[in-house]
């Protein structure tokens, strides 16, 4: 089989992952969101795009955040993989976050964050397959006359920032920038190839549809959260609008994805809560000309916070984001 991705992982520059749960990721999506929810919080993600080739994408992200009050102050950690083609490249990474509190007004705070990243990328040379390998009747008996990579494996350090504005429980608003040094990551020494700048702009708001107590929405409160993300790396452009329905234990979502050049697929959601836990599934329909042959893609998610929200509620309020 001949694998469009042997071209497009060597010879392009390649996009970051994609989450479609993004606030289910919240230290992927924006470093400035690390200590969001101000109670110590373990977050699982799993994306398989594309399940019905052959040569899918599979990524898996752990996250670990805590706030610490007494320096307003928040540290988290990311463990990320993802595995391209089957596993012909596969990129690990590790990230450590910081996230500074401040707030501007009674009402009104800014979350600034920093992420440094050291990354890990690995191409399984050997196992590639391309077109002038094939005999069209004996099928793949020659060797390919393609230029081998000066090397199968690379490693460089990277770093983000970000910035979060939230207004009450009501509005919030983010930017990010990941990559700031543009790291060399390609596979040959002419240093020809980086990882280029990554801008995330995200921002939403929480209503309520149920009457609050003593001014305070309750965990149960009926709320609907419309959001829009916009995200660009190099000549890759994508937007995601949507809304997210809350009622408690349920939560629904979706969402519309568009690329600027075509729309890439609706996103729909079915999330579980509890006081101490989240659980979400996604499933992305695609819509666009690959739409007989991927598959959309499958995502799940897991957050578990060791305080419940109503114990960190008595000192601060969670930054108002959805956990889905």
């Amino acid at each position: 089989m001949i694998l469009v991705l042997s071209i497009i992982g060597i010879d392009m520059k390649g996009q970051d992952p994609t989450f479609s749960q993004f606030y289910a990721n919240p230290l992927y999506l924006n470093p400035s969101l690390t200590g969001s929810a101000f109670s110590p919080r373990l977050t699982l993600n799993y994306r398989n795009q594309w399940p019905s080739l052959a040569d899918n994408f599979v990524t898996y992200n752990a996250s670990y955040d805590q706030y610490v009050p007494d320096i307003n102050s928040s540290f988290g950690i990311i463990f990320n993989t993802d595995r391209a083609g089957s596993g012909m490249i596969t990129t690990t990474t590790v990230s450590g976050l910081y996230s500074y509190n401040l707030k501007i007004s009674r009402n009104s705070y800014i979350n600034a964050g920093l992420q440094g990243s050291y990354y890990q990328r690995k191409l399984d040379w050997l196992n590639l397959t391309f077109g002038d390998m094939f005999h069209p009747v004996y099928g793949q008996i020659y060797p390919t006359s393609e230029p081998s990579p000066d090397k199968y494996s690379i490693s460089f350090l990277d770093f983000s920032a970000g910035l979060t504005y939230t207004y009450r429980d009501v509005f919030f608003g983010g930017l990010s920038v990941n990559h700031l040094t543009q790291p060399y990551d390609g596979w040959y020494n002419d240093n020809s190839t980086v990882l280029p700048r990554k801008w995330t702009l995200h921002a939403g708001g929480i209503f309520d549809l149920e009457p609050r107590t003593r001014g305070r929405r309750s965990m149960e409160a009926m709320t609907l959260s419309p959001n829009v993300l916009y995200q660009q790396q190099q000549n890759f452009k994508q937007l995601n609008v949507g809304l997210y329905l809350n009622k408690y234990p349920f939560v629904v979502g979706t969402w519309f994805r568009h690329n600027f050049e075509n729309p890439d697929a609706f996103i729909f959601l079915l999330g579980f809560q509890q006081s101490s836990f989240k659980l979400g599934y996604s499933y992305d329909i695609t819509v666009s000309k690959l739409k007989n042959v991927t598959g959309g893609a499958h995502e799940i998610s897991f957050t578990f916070q060791f305080t419940s929200p109503e114990q960190s509620r008595r000192k601060n309020e969670p930054m108002p984001c959805p956990s889905f």
